[in-house]
């Protein structure tokens, strides 16, 4: 057996020793160069409403067409013939500083399994609505139409048991009509008058607050004296009484948007996902609905020509949704629910509402040209996009 000489005893130790400092040294200390790898920001970090619309001849078909059985025909503009829909929709929205992922329909139901989505507001959260339904169902043929628990009309998915549905309320405040009486002599011309509730929501969603998983609020494109003219107008209650100083409609929405903020504060619960989407604009040239205002066109709007359109200052037809959008982020600061933010992205989009093409032989005598709602399938399938792509960021 061949002993070790004191040299060997001494180096081993000394190895050993070297190694471990080396080892100590290389964990604690910085290296002597690296390299960076710049890497996308995290989608929660994104602000999906700044981009730009980008044609793509590349761009996948829509999910679905004028087949979808959750349409609603005045927004089927596939099955109202209007032309040019392909090109429509080969307009693609690029966030400028993250990627938008298109929805996955299997994906989210999949993460929304044995959970329930709500919107509740007026006609433009319905347009919402439609189009979220339409995209899902290509994942479960089997979607039934679903009206419970106050909704206006929505879906239930049952191989994922996930409902989405939509509860109109289009003040989100309680309202009626009283019309007047014939005792009443001081109010000439005045036919009625509906009563506004400032403090108390609407009837149609006060019980779904356990129900639903996230939801979807909006008020805004009935607060005008288009809707409420001076023979029948909104005039405002709390607490059961007129309130003392008559209010117009700009402060009367004000005051209802933070009571029902506040509502919502107090009896929806914490982890609910609470949105409240920004107005949808409208686009009518020329002048108002009944006013012969039209939206014929074939491209979308130029950034440049979006302040001559919308900006409040300029007193245009189409002023009112950066209006009420202020009005909507000061109500809603110290809170916790999320800007949905899709008024931008919209403001380009004057080629897509259904104009003309709304399936019924006298819509457009009656009614004027619909500048307001959008074509489906059409731009609100983007507003999935961004909807899910938030929602998927809280939940995974």
């Amino acid at each position: 057996m061949v002993q070790p000489t004191k040299l060997s005893s001494l180096i081993f130790p000394s190895i050993l020793f070297l190694s471990l400092l080396f080892l100590f040294l290389s964990s604690t200390s910085p290296p002597l160069y690296t390299t960076k790898k710049l890497l996308p920001l995290p989608s929660s970090t994104c602000n999906f409403s700044n981009g730009n619309w980008v044609l793509d001849p590349t761009k996948p078909d829509p999910f679905y067409n004028e087949t979808c059985p959750f349409h609603r025909n005045a927004w089927n503009c596939l099955k109202n013939k209007r032309g040019n829909m392909g090109f429509i929709n080969s307009w693609k929205w690029v966030p400028r500083d993250c990627e938008l992922e298109r929805i996955d329909p299997w994906r989210f139901l999949g993460l929304m399994r044995n959970k329930n989505v709500g919107f509740v507001g007026d006609s433009l959260n319905e347009n919402f609505l439609v189009s979220f339904l339409c995209v899902l169902r290509v994942a479960d043929h089997g979607a039934e139409k679903w009206k419970k628990k106050g909704a206006w009309r929505g879906a239930y998915f049952p191989m994922f048991n996930v409902t989405v549905a939509y509860h109109r309320a289009v003040l989100l405040a309680k309202y009626k009509w009283i019309p007047t009486q014939s005792t009443d002599s001081n109010q000439e011309g005045v036919k009625g008058i509906y009563r506004v509730d400032v403090d108390i929501p609407a009837d149609e969603w006060t019980g779904i607050a356990d129900f639903y998983d996230v939801l979807v609020f909006n008020t805004g494109h009935w607060w005008g004296y288009d809707k409420f003219p001076k023979v029948t107008p909104l005039v405002f209650y709390g607490h059961g009484e007129p309130i003392s100083h008559p209010l117009g409609l700009l402060d009367g929405y004000r005051v209802v948007l933070e009571n029902m903020v506040h509502y919502i504060q107090k009896e929806v619960p914490k982890n609910t996902l609470k949105f409240w989407r920004l107005q949808s604009p409208r686009h009518f040239y020329g002048g108002e609905w009944n006013q012969n205002g039209s939206c014929l066109f074939d491209r979308p709007l130029e950034e440049n020509q979006l302040d001559l359109w919308f900006d409040p200052s300029n007193n245009g037809v189409n002023k009112e949704a950066r209006r009420l959008n202020n009005l909507i982020k000061e109500a809603l600061r110290g809170t916790d629910i999320r800007l949905l933010d899709l008024t931008h992205l919209s403001e380009f989009r004057a080629d897509a509402h259904p104009a003309i093409w709304l399936g019924k032989k006298d819509a457009v005598s009656i009614w004027g040209q619909d500048c307001m709602h959008w074509c489906l399938p059409g731009v609100p399938d983007t507003w999935v996009d961004i909807l899910v792509q938030l929602i998927r960021n809280s939940l995974e």
